[in-house]
């Protein structure tokens, strides 16, 4: 790595494309690093960011187009053959292979993020003919997303990027798995929705079959809902004192960067910011999504009765998460862990984007819909971390607790809707 920093304080912009376009043919070098301490030159002024960034990209771009182009000329049995020679035997070869026929494609924007993972996708995408317009898309738009990101981030991180790296790019690795993940459970469920729903109508027959009873079905679903919602609470309460270390160091790197991105210029902005989280405020978006019920909804009596019980729900919730974790925030006041307040944003916008989304058919809509959503709910907690309020970990852990009940209330909701049909 040494020897890489030295050649690329003299050469800056050339390194920094030749390194990005070989790592991306699978050569191993450091080129996340390599981004985080061009980002840290950029910060001293001596290179300039959007220079780098595109220069950063290109030589992205370039390396993932030659492994694309020789995965599809060379094609699987190349590989099989001479794999072991970039660190791909036949084995890692076969489940690589397996795995990439089904999400590959999808992941492409997200693979650079994962090591071992972005130095084959292109080889793979060759060697499944993936559509080059298609390849081109996803990881072309992935390549200006990840350079972009940890020469951002180098730069903002400034004299500590050396510090810093090896943890932020623990953190990126996670959300990028969570991610895939989140990828791979949706497009599984599409490709297999009618199995997905006849296995449910299935289970539910069951259970009417076992308890002769539509209402003790409903009484067995809320206690099992009830039950996995204190035992996974318990088990938080265990497992705190084995994160607190982890939450130190996720808090110091969060707010180091937010300090550093938003200046005292954004108060005024952050203070209005923080009003997306009011509950005066969630209660006018609970009355809004009320009249959407009436006006469009196909069950109004269901549905309204379910809008009740997840804002309610999610108020007893984060109230009872506070107490049982006894966390004291910033302030030295009360208790912060979870932030209520990001529990209560994504459960209330949450329901409203869900039902806007199930009644609504038109793709541009809910994508739209689904970006604001996720802006509603992050901008409550960067002003909680601006003001320092609640520590960044309070913040990250009300986003979680907040779509376990958000995805639950959901569940159920549809699990009522489907049950008069088995009566």
């Amino acid at each position: 790595m040494q020897f890489i920093i030295e050649t690329f304080n003299h050469y800056g912009y050339i390194v920094l494309l030749v390194a990005l376009m070989l790592e991306l043919i699978a050569v191993p070098l450091p080129g996340e690093a390599l981004m985080t301490y061009c980002g840290y030159v950029i910060y001293t002024g001596k290179m300039n960011w959007v220079i780098s960034v595109i220069a950063a990209a290109i030589g992205t771009i370039i390396g993932i187009t030659i492994s694309f182009f020789i995965g599809k000329s060379l094609g699987i049995g190349f590989f099989e053959k001479y794999g072991h020679y970039i660190h791909m035997n036949k084995q890692r070869l076969d489940k690589i292979s397996n795995w990439f026929q089904k999400y590959g494609n999808k992941l492409l924007i997200v693979a650079y993020f994962i090591p071992g993972v972005r130095h084959i996708t292109g080889y793979f995408s060759g060697i499944t003919n993936v559509s080059y317009k298609k390849f081109a898309i996803n990881a072309y738009l992935g390549a200006i997303l990840w350079t972009t990101t940890f020469i951002t981030l180098g730069k903002v991180l400034g004299p500590n990027w050396e510090r810093y790296h090896l943890l932020l790019k623990k953190y990126l690795l996670i959300g990028s798995l969570i991610i895939a993940v989140m990828i791979m459970l949706i497009y599984i469920y599409k490709s297999h929705k009618q199995i997905v729903y006849e296995f449910v109508l299935k289970m539910l027959n069951n259970s009417l079959t076992i308890f002769h009873s539509f209402g003790k079905v409903k009484a067995l679903i809320g206690t099992v809902v009830a039950v996995f919602l204190v035992f996974s609470t318990l088990v938080m309460g265990i497992i705190q004192d084995f994160l607190a270390q982890e939450f130190r160091e996720f808090d110091e790197l969060t707010r180091y960067i937010i300090v550093h991105v938003f200046d005292e210029d954004w108060g005024t902005a952050m203070r209005v910011f923080s009003n997306s989280a009011n509950m005066y405020f969630l209660l006018f978006i609970i009355l809004l999504t009320a009249i959407f019920i009436m006006i469009k909804g196909k069950n109004k009596l269901l549905e309204l009765r379910f809008l009740t019980i997840s804002f309610l729900g999610a108020v007893a919730l984060s109230s009872m998460l506070r107490n049982i974790f006894h966390r004291i925030g910033p302030t030295g006041t009360e208790y912060t862990f979870p932030s209520a307040e990001n529990i209560m944003a994504v459960v209330t916008y949450g329901f409203l984007t869900y039902l806007v989304i199930r009644y609504n058919r038109k793709l541009w809509i809910n994508s739209l819909i689904i970006s604001l959503y996720l802006v509603m709910c992050l901008l409550p907690g960067l002003s909680i971390i601006y003001f320092n309020i609640q520590y960044p970990s309070d913040v990250a852990a009300g986003y979680e607790f907040g779509f376990v009940w958000l995805s639950l209330s959901i569940i159920m909701l549809e699990v009522y809707r489907v049950l008069p049909k088995l009566r």
